[in-house]
């Protein structure tokens, strides 16, 4: 059976992907970062943060119109580093991609709940991966249609928010106790500022998975950039938005470190039984459900890609009749499903288990982040020929940028999350053995054999 994914996607559906992998981070997760930095240490941490993702973003398009593969940063750090500088991207970005959608079916069974309090949260998370898992195996422009059409949806009960609590928005609500519960700056704040990094990331996490649609993209040298340059301001501009316009309808310390702050900050403003309430529930669903289904999309090419290129079992790379990898599709929901249920008997540095899987993500998404500008500066040297339609503006500065910051952040995590770190050790060190372990696997197959040695038009 073909190994070989379908062109099928254009720009539109592109970035729905891009914007679609990252919405939910609008709608929960990042109030955490209320928690530790308060409302104006969190704006800082956010606004250094989306300077990270621009400058990122900007740059990482080079490597996907020159290297439009289905395993991403994998493939671009394999042809600039070797085999170990794939495994590291390649385990990084999975780690990033199968912790996400847990956290998210976990948020989709908190709003669900607030309509149906008798239903266990977790059971409903559950549903939500059977369902779009299901989804995602009938066929890529299927699964990529529906993601346009929630993403959409999605976006515009954003600005419908913005628009039903902007009677009640007052910005002296938004900076009262702004540093870390105190009206004064102070080191508290200053550490606050840096604990809250991952609860920033989480605002645009996952936006570099619309990558790994790159061989179902039609005319990748094009779409692509087009999709990922309007994705990200698309996401920088609603991210700050509603950040603002929620921590300034109330009290905003009653809305952080919960996995429904809109709802719960609409209620401010309009009360618990307003039909634009029940609208924010449901609409706001499509939110999470856009994130949910199109991380699944992503984790799915990337286990596809690396079973295909012998550093996983290469059945992960096998096609279903609909030419999707459903192994890899089910295969990264099953870990997922683990971690939904593993709240019982694990607790993490006194977090929340969203809270810890969000930070666990963010550890991926950081270390693949450095290792991609690395390759993008490697490939600048080894590579000078590689056929590059979109050139990162302002080189070397814009991808040094993206690259500084990427590494700050990853140290100050590690500093803040040291149990969580040692786990993402951990699971690097366990990759690794694997990967010591499976030579043989990867020089039998096929792409081992022809990446490095191939320039992908």
């Amino acid at each position: 059976m073909s190994s070989q994914l379908k062109p099928t996607l254009g720009t539109f559906h592109l970035w729905g992907i891009a914007v679609g992998l990252v919405i939910s981070g609008e709608y929960f997760g990042w109030s955490y970062g209320w928690g530790v930095a308060g409302t104006l240490g969190f704006l800082i941490t956010t606004l250094i943060i989306a300077t990270m993702y621009t400058c990122f973003i900007f740059s990482f398009t080079e490597l996907t119109t020159a290297i439009p593969h289905a395993g991403g940063p994998f493939a671009y750090s394999r042809k600039a580093f070797g085999e170990t500088g794939g495994f590291l991207a390649g385990i990084a970005t999975l780690i990033e991609f199968v912790f996400a959608p847990p956290a998210i079916a976990m948020a989709i069974g908190a709003y669900l709940n607030v309509q149906f309090p008798d239903i266990n949260p977790k059971l409903i998370a559950l549903g939500a991966y059977v369902v779009f898992m299901g989804l995602n195996i009938v066929g890529v422009r299927i699964a990529a249609t529906f993601e346009l059409i929630v993403t959409i949806l999605a976006v515009i009960e954003l600005l419908v928010f913005v628009g039903v609590v902007q009677p009640g928005f007052s910005f002296s609500n938004f900076v009262l106790n702004g540093w870390a519960g105190s009206n004064q700056f102070s080191g508290a704040a200053m550490s606050g500022i840096f604990a809250a990094i991952p609860f920033a990331i989480w605002f645009f996490l996952a936006i570099e998975g619309a990558a790994m649609a790159a061989e179902e993209a039609k005319d990748p040298k094009k779409t692509i950039p087009r999709a990922y340059i309007t994705g990200i301001l698309t996401l920088v501009s609603l991210a700050l938005l509603v950040m603002v316009f929620a921590g300034g309808v109330g009290d905003w310390r009653t809305i952080a470190n919960i996995n429904d702050p809109l709802p719960q900050a609409m209620k401010m403003v309009v009360g618990n039984n307003s039909s634009w309430m029940h609208m924010l529930v449901w609409i706001g669903l499509f939110g999470l459900v856009a994130s949910f289904h199109g991380i699944i999309l992503g984790y799915s090419r990337q286990i596809f890609a690396l079973g295909r290129a012998g550093f996983l079992p290469q059945s992960l790379a096998k096609l279903s009749r609909f030419q999707t990898p459903h192994r890899a599709i089910l295969a990264g929901g099953v870990v997922g499903v683990m971690a939904i249920f593993s709240d019982s008997f694990i607790n993490i540095q006194g977090m929340s288990l969203t809270a810890a899987i969000v930070t666990m993500s963010c550890f991926g998404a950081l270390l693949m982040y450095i290792m991609s500008m690395l390759s993008l500066f490697k490939l600048r040297r080894s590579a000078p020929d590689l056929p590059r339609s979109f050139m990162a503006p302002g080189y070397p500065i814009i991808p040094g940028i993206a690259l500084t910051i990427a590494s700050l952040c990853f140290v100050a995590m590690f500093y803040f999350n040291p149990m969580i770190g040692a786990i993402f050790i951990g699971f690097i060190v366990v990759g690794y053995i694997y990967f010591l372990m499976t030579k043989a696997q990867r020089d039998s197959s096929e792409e081992s054999q022809q990446l490095l040695k191939t320039t992908i038009e």
